[in-house]
């Protein structure tokens, strides 16, 4: 069984590092892109991931001094990618905290089982469910229950509501979403408006008045934590469409 870990990727170059983000995501994990060290350590802040797979030579940084920055944070797996293969280089690796040493190049699918091995090492570190008013988001199977019913979502669309779920209820802006949710540097905003009416149609008792995911206005979107009485939504629905009455123009 698959566990969803997140992930921060540290790779210097765009291509592969996008190539990487798009084969984990696919595999069910939340990932994070970082093209060098000081964007490495913003985003390690402000996400906290379980795994980092980190470039030994990044174009700003010492791949080796940022993993051994990171060891002193919080406990967490690094996962080292690089061109030096010598054994000194994979010892040198190993003794500056990596927890699995990978030269480059290498095969797609001995990275994903390397992934696969060290995920199962984080297992404990993560919760099985996020319980958020009527949902249940199933963190190892990926799956969503909204008024214990489950729903069919895609990957973008189950990172996405990860994201809004991890916020707390707090509003998240279209740009941090783009940041958090998605593995590609992606800078247009219609993305996320595109993703979140998708997602509504899915989980939404009226996709035209979301009561789960809501919009917060020149701000962005928030998951609504409180559970909705879906019965009596519909019944106080009902009540004003039958007694409502057109207003009269005042002229």
């Amino acid at each position: 069984m698959q566990t969803s870990v997140h992930i921060e990727i540290v790779e210097g170059n765009p291509h592969l590092r996008s190539l990487l983000g798009w084969h984990l995501q696919q595999a069910g994990h939340v990932v994070h892109l970082a093209g060098g060290c000081q964007q490495a350590q913003e985003v390690f802040q402000l996400r906290h991931p379980d795994l980092v797979i980190l470039d030994s030579d990044l174009p700003d940084g010492n791949g080796l001094e940022l993993c051994r920055w990171l060891k002193r944070q919080q406990e967490l797996l690094v996962f080292m990618l690089s061109a030096r293969a010598t054994e000194v280089d994979i010892v040198t690796g190993l003794r500056a905290g990596a927890d699995d040493y990978l030269t480059k190049p290498f095969g797609m699918q001995e990275f994903l089982a390397r992934i696969d091995c060290l995920s199962r090492r984080s297992r404990p570190l993560l919760p099985a469910y996020l319980n958020c008013g009527d949902m249940q988001i199933d963190l190892v199977q990926r799956r969503l229950l909204v008024r214990d019913s489950p729903v069919d979502l895609t990957p973008q669309e189950f990172s996405l509501l990860y994201v809004l779920a991890q916020a707390g209820g707090n509003p998240l802006s279209r740009q941090e979403l783009l940041n958090r949710a998605w593995p590609d540097n992606i800078d247009n905003p219609r993305t996320v408006d595109t993703h979140i009416l998708a997602l509504r149609k899915k989980i939404e008792v009226d996709p035209q008045q979301p009561r789960l995911v809501q919009t917060v206005r020149n701000v962005g979107y928030r998951l609504n934590l409180e559970p909705l009485n879906v019965s009596h939504h519909h019944q106080m629905t009902t009540a004003v469409a039958k007694h409502s009455r057109p207003a009269r123009a005042v002229l």
